[in-house]
């Protein structure tokens, strides 16, 4: 298996692949209150944020055997996106973005992360505004 080719795969837009031995988790529309933001009245209470997270992940040579411990785990994902979420005010969406994707790239079994953090409350004119990001380990 060649692991450079299956961090690339998410850049190439074939996400799950199993000639490549590779899984796709993912999030979809984790809508949750953050402190964020750079003007003043985005500091005064907590808004609406949209979080997507496709996760690019090695599966394992091994059978699955219907084990929790045995999967990248999307409950943890969630749970970890809540954890930084919580921990205070942030302010940019890139920043925000950041530090999920290198949460994400913690556990050994995730090649690339994208994330997308949306802010649906800013222009009534727009659905929403964000970014999207895209990282990979270094696995050269």
């Amino acid at each position: 298996m060649d692991r450079e080719n299956n961090a690339a795969s998410v850049m190439s837009g074939a996400i799950a692949s199993a000639r490549r031995g590779i899984a796709h988790v993912f999030v979809r529309d984790l809508t949750l209150k953050a402190m964020l933001g750079v003007h003043d009245f985005e500091k005064l209470e907590p808004q609406r944020v949209i979080i997507n997270v496709d996760l690019t992940v090695r599966e394992r040579n091994e059978p699955l055997e219907d084990n929790i411990h045995k999967v990248v785990s999307y409950e943890k994902v969630v749970d970890h996106i809540r954890q930084i979420v919580s921990e205070g005010h942030v302010h940019l969406v890139e920043t925000l973005a950041e530090m999920i994707a290198r949460e994400c790239l913690k556990n050994p079994y995730v090649l690339a992360a994208r994330v997308r953090v949306e802010k649906p409350d800013i222009f009534p004119e727009a659905r929403s505004v964000g970014v999207e990001i895209e990282r990979r380990k270094d696995i050269s």
